[in-house]
């Protein structure tokens, strides 16, 4: 696993060398992709045109839940248990090519973080990292993701004259398409600690609520 695919965080009061998680984001369900918003293209400046809905899920790929007792805190090294996987797909081919790229780039900006461009999967060897506890309690070791899933249309400007065209689906033998990708994974802790919820959407939060209902 690449080091650069990795983001961490810091839970408190578990000191780990880490990264601030992301905040969530609210969502609504995917459905059908709407038209372009104009019925005419000029094929000289408009080439293509894609739009697309999403659905953020987080998701706990690999996970260990380790209660500390007093008098036990300090270093442990554990390794996690592999839960689930993401792996990026266009119109369910895991196969990426190039020009998705430009789909990919829709998405983000819809989203508003980086997700996954290319053939990949959260799929790894066993995650085993060396965590320092300095307070007791109940806590959720884990590494996740946000996965990203949804529709998209794709319109290509075909030309009718010199500056002349009309936006003609571009998508074969269906309306629209289909993906799923995925942010860069986490490895983060949560303790379990009803007064003190993580933001729902987050990662951590999807982690934290592994620890049992408050």
């Amino acid at each position: 696993m690449k080091r650069s695919a990795i983001r961490t965080n810091r839970a408190v009061p578990v000191a780990l060398a880490a990264m601030a998680v992301v905040g969530g984001l609210a969502v609504a369900p995917a459905h059908a992709a709407p038209p372009p918003p104009t019925g005419n293209c000029n094929p000289t400046v408009d080439t293509m045109y894609y739009d697309v809905t999403t659905k953020v899920t987080p998701v706990i790929t690999d996970f260990l839940a380790v209660t500390i007792a007093e008098g036990t805190t300090g270093q442990r090294t554990e390794s996690l248990t592999q839960l689930d996987s993401v792996t990026t797909t266009v119109d369910r081919e895991t196969e990426i090519k190039a020009s998705a790229a430009a789909l990919f780039a829709k998405v983000e900006a819809r989203v508003r973080f980086s997700v996954s461009k290319t053939t990949s999967s959260t799929r790894t060897h066993q995650i085993t990292n060396t965590w320092n506890f300095n307070r007791a309690g109940q806590y959720a070791l884990y590494r996740g993701t946000r996965k990203v899933e949804g529709e998209y249309v794709k319109y290509v400007c075909a030309q009718t004259g010199p500056t002349t065209g009309v936006w003609v689906n571009a998508i074969r033998d269906a309306p629209h398409g289909t993906f799923t990708t995925f942010e860069a994974p986490e490895i983060g802790t949560a303790v379990r600690n009803c007064a003190a919820l993580e933001p729902l959407g987050t990662v951590r939060r999807a982690a934290q609520d592994r620890l049992g209902a408050c």
